[in-house]
């Protein structure tokens, strides 16, 4: 058995020896290891492993009908909520694109809110969430490429650096992580025609460590899978979520978005590596060690946008498991870094044209698929829970003139209505073999988060608060909160109670529509 599973299997013990509430007293983990106070929720998947899986157990399949919803509270800025709360010590820390705040998880009082002013263009007006030094230090993206770091106590600003262009398209929506020192994050605008930058810098002053780039070229002798320099310069292959690590091995998992211009095939024949990729680095110095392609030659922006779930299954088995917006799960085996399976999950259609002049329908569409939340590992049943869209869309090919700071897609698409979106949860096993499927008539985009009280929680994009039994995927609670759900909803320990926060009213009018008010919810029993 892995380390990890062990610690793991420590973990469970204590919080039962809680007497099964999540009392035990906080002890926070600075080295970045992941394996912190079952009461926390310390990163934007929980664990450096991005299982989500949380071993609190007070909510059961039995009592999850008495949930309650405990307390809400507005946030001031309004826009897109695709962040995932932080909890710390009974507090939680949330994000939209400019501001931050901190909020009592017992009551929802305000505590502090940093607003951050930008300097420089915002390409794209979103934030995924925040990384924890297990200190006393928060850190952040900006969308006009800067990354700040914030004082936990006192949402003082420590620290501001700019290691991305606004100007040139690109930006830092991807939630950073933590570990050993450093904070780890990767630029964002595969779809502006950048070249992607994952990027390493001490916490302490936000000084850079290193930088690796997601395009081959160079000397990279995967460079000749661009067809030319030219293509490789604007070749996209930005994070759009956040990060998993793997202290064991010394493993950075990297999931690389679409190659640019997105529709375009002709403009760069080839593979196009490292775009659509899982890529794994060595986080003291940014290496390469591996990489698996899930879609080379990608020409539906398909991007591989979520954080891959590292789980280590009973029979000893360590499989990356990383959603994509083609629709799939695909399962690597960590050790060999081959596939071992890859499970559909939504509707497909015309998977493999591309775009013409008169148009391609596809299914799932620019916007189908995992987006940025992707598979959990449930431990306890050994299945992995993803969400996902079903929408389809139409591309089209149109010009492919690149401008510094503008999309760069080669072409057009058409979502269909939104009112046509669909959404499934789905539990796959460690075979890659359905084992349940919830359908929602909405889209699913929030995070999803299993434990050990037997209990998945997740919500959708109609505003809809669900609880669902892990073994067999019984939906046992369902609360509507007015607000479309698409950031996370997450579960920690305070008081001596188990808490549920999620985050309400995603704001995007050119995508996901508008329904509610930018909001923080928290329930509990």
């Amino acid at each position: 058995m892995r380390v990890s599973a062990l610690i793991a299997v420590a973990l469970l013990v204590a919080v039962s020896a809680c007497s099964n509430n999540g009392s035990s007293q906080p002890s926070p983990s600075p080295s970045g290891t992941g394996q912190t106070d079952p009461n926390n929720w310390p990163s934007y998947n929980r664990d450096l492993d991005s299982t989500r899986f949380s071993p609190l157990s007070d909510i059961t399949p039995a009592t999850a009908p008495k949930l309650k919803k405990t307390c809400s509270v507005p946030l001031t800025e309004v826009g897109a909520l695709q962040a995932s709360p932080l909890a710390i010590d009974g507090k939680l820390y949330v994000t939209t694109a400019r501001d931050t705040y901190a909020i009592d998880g017992t009551n929802c009082r305000m505590l502090w809110t940093n607003t951050y002013s930008p300097k420089g263009p915002q390409p794209f007006p979103v934030d995924r969430g925040l990384a924890w030094d297990g200190g006393t230090r928060l850190v952040r993206g900006e969308p006009d490429g800067h990354l700040i770091a914030i004082d936990l106590n006192t949402g003082k600003t420590l620290w501001d650096v700019a290691p991305a262009s606004g100007a040139k398209g690109e930006f830092l929506s991807s939630a950073p992580i933590f570990y050993d020192g450093t904070i780890f994050i990767g630029t964002a605008g595969s779809d502006w025609g950048v070249k992607g930058r994952m990027m390493a810098f001490d916490v302490t002053n936000g000084k850079q460590k290193w930088t690796f780039t997601t395009i081959a070229s160079g000397n990279d002798p995967n460079a000749k899978s661009w067809g030319s320099v030219r293509a490789a310069d604007t070749g996209g292959g930005g994070m759009w979520t956040s990060y998993s690590l793997d202290p064991q091995t010394d493993e950075l998992y990297v999931s690389v978005g679409n190659p640019a211009p997105d529709f375009a095939s002709s403009y760069r024949p080839g593979a196009n590596l490292y775009t659509d990729s899982e890529v794994v680095l060595d986080p003291a110095t940014g290496r390469m060690k591996w990489y698996y392609q899930a879609l080379p030659h990608d020409v539906h922006d398909w991007d591989l946008a979520t954080a891959a779930a590292l789980a280590t299954t009973s029979d000893g088995k360590s499989i990356a498991a990383v959603a994509s917006k083609d629709g799939n799960l695909y399962g690597i085996d960590r050790t060999s870094h081959k596939l071992l399976w890859h499970t559909p999950e939504v509707r497909m259609l015309n998977t493999t044209k591309p775009a013409t002049i008169a148009g391609t329908r596809i299914c799932p569409g620019v916007l189908g698929g995992s987006e940025w939340n992707g598979a959990a590992w449930d431990a306890k049943n050994q299945h992995f829970i993803t969400p996902m869209d079903d929408w389809c869309a139409t591309l089209k090919l149109g010009t492919t003139r690149y401008i510094p700071g503008q999309f760069f897609f080669g072409g057009s698409y058409v979502g269909e209505p939104f009112s046509a979106a669909r959404g499934t949860l789905t539990a796959t096993d460690a075979n890659g073999k359905i084992v349940w499927q919830y359908k929602a008539h909405a889209p699913m985009l929030a995070g999803v988060t299993p434990t050990a009280g037997g209990v998945t929680l997740t919500g959708d994009m109609s505003g809809n608060f669900l609880v669902f039994d892990s073994a067999n995927g019984k939906l046992l609670f369902k609360d509507h909160t007015q607000g479309s759900i698409a950031g996370g909803v997450i579960t920690y320990g305070a008081s001596g109670r188990q808490y549920v926060a999620l985050t309400s009213g995603n704001i995007s009018r050119l995508t996901w529509g508008a329904q509610g008010k930018p909001s923080i919810f928290i329930y509990s029993l």
